[in-house]
């Protein structure tokens, strides 16, 4: 490697996140900083890292996108025998985080996940693009194939069945989660690492506000 990674660095001084500015509901700043995201077109601006507990305690991450929030949660949709699925089901401990590096912010959330209905799923699978909801028939996602052909071969039989076809019927192994917060941090990046850091807990029906050290 050409340049040493421990020297790379960058000092955060564009914005600063002060308690009197802060919305009383996680949820409300959420969507307050989600919508500012969007609004200045940060690429992604809705992905999010997922972190599950696999079988063996060991955490298992990876970057999906955001597809609804509300004053419930956050909700994602997936194929229920992905690794995710398998995961969730065993344990629906969950960790979303959201990083915006163009605002210097991040958002950490730790809640559980529960399947959304039958019928929430099926809304939402079939507002798709008809080129997804055959992605989502074809891909046996995170089970071992032979090759890239396996699925270019399902892909096209699905296209010719389904060609005549406004929208497909949602497929019984796909469908959502929502992730019900107990904890969420907002993180702003500021000079010299003093970064501020303000995380919201659950307390019965209400939340309580804390500042963080960085």
């Amino acid at each position: 490697m050409d340049k040493n990674i421990a020297d790379i660095r960058k000092d955060y001084a564009l914005k600063a996140l002060d308690e009197q500015d802060l919305l009383a509901h996680p949820i409300k700043q959420f969507e307050k900083w989600l919508n500012e995201a969007i609004e200045c077109d940060i690429k992604e601006a809705t992905a999010m890292n997922v972190a599950t507990i696999g079988e063996q305690g060991f955490p298992s991450s990876r970057v999906i996108l955001l597809k609804g929030v509300s004053e419930k949660g956050f909700s994602f949709y997936t194929n229920y025998q992905s690794s995710k699925g398998k995961e969730l089901a065993n344990n629906p401990a969950v960790a979303l985080n959201f990083f915006w590096p163009d605002l210097e912010r991040q958002v950490r959330v730790q809640g559980m996940a529960s399947k959304l209905s039958e019928e929430e799923s099926t809304e939402y699978f079939q507002s798709r693009p008809k080129g997804s909801q055959i992605g989502a028939w074809t891909s046996p996602q995170s089970t071992v194939i032979a090759g890239r052909e396996v699925l270019e071969e399902r892909e096209k039989k699905l296209t010719e069945k389904y060609k005549d076809a406004e929208v497909l019927p949602k497929p019984k192994q796909w469908g959502g989660y929502l992730v019900e917060p107990f904890l969420i941090e907002f993180w702003q990046g500021r000079p010299s690492r003093l970064h501020d850091r303000i995380i919201y807990t659950q307390k019965g029906d209400g939340w309580q506000i804390n500042r963080l050290a960085p």
